[in-house]
């Protein structure tokens, strides 16, 4: 099929819509996508060997209450 992806789609409960379009927009403003940004993060976060945690952009070096 044209549409269908080669990887498993999966999905990530509990995350409401403003987090969600603050991922989107600082994910884009550091040249990368909610799926590759996601992906970095995990192999960092499991120890996967050359994994490197992404950096925030400038904008949002502290997190938001």
């Amino acid at each position: 099929m044209a549409n269908q992806h080669k990887e498993k789609l999966r999905g990530i409960r509990g995350i409401n819509d403003d987090l969600w379009a603050d991922l989107d927009r600082t994910a884009k403003a550091a040249g990368h996508d909610r799926s590759s940004l996601t992906r970095e993060l995990w192999q960092w976060y499991v120890g996967r060997p050359g994994a490197k945690l992404p950096e925030r952009p400038a904008s949002n070096k502290e997190p938001t209450a």
